[in-house]
């Protein structure tokens, strides 16, 4: 009996967009494989779409997935999206899948984790220490603290122009309610967002931020959502400061916790510097994918 793709019910949309999905099953009803797409709503990105697609390994082979792509490509177009990205670990059966269906490269990956325990707190103090004139470090947990939001929210275009080669991502657009939609997000799932900014000493504004995700229990891995310097700010070694001084925490906060995770573009060599630096170590690669609409 073949297999049934069937749509599932589409959450309600949140700020940053929709979720449609799609569910593979056989004829017995076992679920065999799923799909998702994320649809962006906001400025800046509603060309875009973005695919999760998976097939249990013992059902592959048998069309499953492409069946599920074409759902998701159909709902894409429908639409009106512009360019669809998928991401695969590099030379996985997904690598392979996508190139296959049309896809294209357009951006390599390195997986990367500090393992906690590793450090060398007294280093990490070290470089938190080193004077940096005319600016300083900055903490919070949660939701950035009200005198500091408006200049937060200004400061993240400090991401827009990260190294993303041929990929058609766009451009977000921040503003308060957007960062604290967000903060409220991790907090809603139950996980623990903690920021570390630099704020220029002359007009107490932020100019560069770092942020981590830590699971709510304090164990398992914690995960870097993004450190970013403006422009007018770089050369300084303020990328270096944030992310050291985030490590540091992290290892003082939350002791059982065993790694944090990070991911950079290849291309992105000032970043990759500064997690060589720190010492974390690769531990896969994977590649974006993006189909033209």
């Amino acid at each position: 009996m073949p297999h049934r793709i069937t749509a599932l019910t589409d959450p309600a949309p949140t700020a940053s967009g929709s979720r449609p999905a799609w569910l593979a099953s056989d004829g017995e009803g076992a679920p065999t494989g799923s799909a998702f797409l994320r649809m962006f709503s906001g400025r800046g990105q509603r060309h875009l779409a973005e695919l999760e697609l998976a097939v249990h390994r013992c059902e592959r082979r048998q069309g499953i997935g492409t069946r599920l792509l074409a759902a998701a490509v159909a709902a894409a177009r429908d639409d009106g999206r512009r360019s669809l990205l998928a991401q695969a670990e590099d030379g996985s059966p997904g690598d392979l899948f996508l190139a296959a269906r049309g896809f294209r490269r357009v951006l390599a990956l390195t997986y990367a984790r500090l393992p906690l325990a590793d450090v060398d707190l007294r280093r990490m103090d070290d470089l938190v220490r080193r004077p940096h004139e005319g600016y300083r470090l900055v903490r919070w947990e949660g939701t950035v603290p009200p005198e500091l939001a408006l200049s937060f929210a200004a400061s993240r275009r400090a991401m827009d122009d990260m190294p993303m080669e041929d990929t058609d991502y766009g451009t977000v657009v921040w503003d308060v309610d957007r960062v604290r939609a967000a903060a409220d997000a991790v907090a809603a799932r139950g996980d623990l967002l903690h920021t570390v900014a630099v704020v220029r000493t002359a007009d107490g504004s932020v100019v560069g931020f770092s942020e981590l995700v830590v699971p709510g229990d304090g164990r398992g891995d914690g995960t870097h959502y993004g450190t970013g310097v403006l422009p007018e700010h770089r050369s300084h070694g303020l990328g270096l400061w944030m992310k050291a001084e985030s490590v540091r925490r992290a290892r003082e906060r939350h002791p059982e916790l065993g790694g944090l995770l990070t991911d950079t573009a290849d291309s992105n060599t000032h970043m990759r510097a500064i997690n060589d630096t720190l010492g974390y170590l690769p531990t896969h690669k994977a590649v974006e994918y993006q189909l033209d609409l």
